[in-house]
């Protein structure tokens, strides 16, 4: 690294990258927030929310310190516990921006991974049992990741490339969304009745915010205001607007109809596959990634739309699915020319770095699944998984907390078919209760 010297100009954009970051996280809220039923939207929206409190405590008492401090292979020290001797000269990840900077930048990155699980559990976790999810499951499995990726670990020393995340957040998110789903069980009704998104518009500006707040996610990525972030913020522009591009024809043949949510995946999809990519690839090798991620997820989300897997906000399919697509292809299309502190993948002859992104990939779903069915376990165990099966049916954002998003509206039907209004139980007959208790977790 050569001599310290702060830039104004590159401290400012991570800065404002790190904020465009925060923004996301509110994107996501309301991205998941109108994909479900409007009885649940103020939890699934609080979900994401809440994840500011909690990773964001947990990153400066010691996530960071974990996931970036001087270790081994596996974990990061001790030694920046509670941000000490984090401070706001140059450390060791850049020369021309504040450590505290740095540390503030990758915060974010911790606080959405944790948000993004949310889309897989909706409508049925106990709100407390996901703030102790979430807090386990950054300290355990997220910031080892990060470390084997950014913070001198294993696969950064194996040469595997992930720009902003491809493995750290998206796969990470995916993987255990599914395991999530799956020990937590489905909705009731789920497979037998329709579950509708309640406010599309909302979704569709979730998308937008989402698609804004990542050009800072991307493009921030890079610690500086240079070639490579002006590279990585084209390549966020053109690969989800292929992957949007092939999502619509998809539909198109599919159905004759190209729908909003479909759009608003799509982008999420392009977004998610380009970004262990972006500082690496050409804007032409990015548009192909986002095309291709694009039929993946949407072949994904057909699969599991036939399955008995309640993921409810497709979270493996976007994030999981087109996270995998961009980090292998990223060993496909990646070139010194953009980026000479990568490699060049297969296109320009090293082939093995496609090898070493297999096993980066790997790694990540087989440790990632393994530590999230510990610490689902160990949540169950001391707070319980999900709430009874009136305030299910009721709606759980009035069991969790208290209040409603609308008054009015398909609320003002919520005592004819539930019997339940705030302040009361409701009565559901037995036969009922039994047919849904012999399927879901009793906890």
């Amino acid at each position: 690294m050569n001599e310290a010297v702060l830039s104004a100009g590159d401290t400012g954009w991570v800065m404002v990258s790190a904020a465009l970051v925060l923004l996301m996280v509110a994107g996501l809220a309301l991205f998941y927030g109108g994909l479900v039923r409007s009885r649940s939207m103020l939890n699934t929206m609080m979900m994401s929310a809440a994840a500011f409190g909690v990773v964001g405590v947990q990153w400066i008492v010691g996530g960071y310190s974990l996931a970036f401090s001087e270790g081994g292979s596996w974990i990061g020290g001790l030694s920046w516990l509670g941000l000490s001797g984090v401070t706001g000269e140059p450390g060791p990840y850049s020369d021309t921006i504040p450590h505290l900077v740095f540390a503030a930048f990758q915060g974010m990155f911790a606080v959405i991974t944790a948000a993004l699980i949310s889309g897989a559990i909706v409508e049925r976790m106990k709100f407390r049992a996901y703030l102790l999810f979430i807090l386990l499951w950054t300290t355990i499995i997220y910031d080892p990741l990060a470390h084997w990726v950014w913070g001198g670990g294993w696969i950064g020393a194996m040469g595997a490339l992930d720009f902003a995340g491809g493995t750290v957040v998206h796969i990470s998110a995916g993987v255990s969304a599914v395991i999530a789903a799956l020990m937590l069980g489905k909705r009731r009704g789920f497979g037998k009745e329709p579950f509708v998104p309640h406010n599309v518009p909302m979704t569709l500006l979730g998308a937008a915010l989402l698609w804004f707040g990542w050009f800072g996610f991307n493009a921030g990525s890079a610690l500086a205001a240079d070639g490579v972030a002006a590279n990585a913020f084209v390549t966020t522009f053109a690969a989800p607007a292929a992957a949007l591009a092939v999502w619509m024809v998809l539909e198109l043949l599919k159905s004759g109809h190209s729908t909003a949510v479909g759009a608003a995946t799509a982008i999420v999809a392009g977004l998610v596959a380009i970004t262990p990519a972006a500082g690496f690839v050409t804007p032409l090798s990015s548009i192909a990634i986002g095309g291709l991620a694009a039929v993946a997820s949407f072949v994904a989300i057909q699969v599991r739309a036939r399955s008995s897997l309640d993921d409810s906000l497709d979270v493996f399919a976007c994030h999981g699915v087109a996270g995998i697509v961009g980090a292998v292809l990223t060993g496909v299309f990646a070139t010194t020319t953009v980026n000479p502190n990568g490699a060049d993948g297969l296109l320009y002859g090293n082939p093995s770095l496609v090898v070493v992104q297999v096993i980066a990939v790997l790694a990540t779903i087989a440790f990632v699944a393994v530590a999230t069915a510990g610490v689902i376990a160990v949540v169950r165990v001391v707070a319980g998984l999900r709430v009874s099966l009136a305030d299910e049916l009721a709606g759980i954002d009035l069991s969790e907390h208290g209040e409603s998003a609308y008054h009015g509206g398909d609320l003002a039907t919520l005592p004819v078919a539930t019997g339940r209004r705030v302040g009361e139980s409701v009565v559901i007959p037995a036969a009922e209760v039994a047919r849904f208790a012999a399927t879901v977790p009793t906890k």
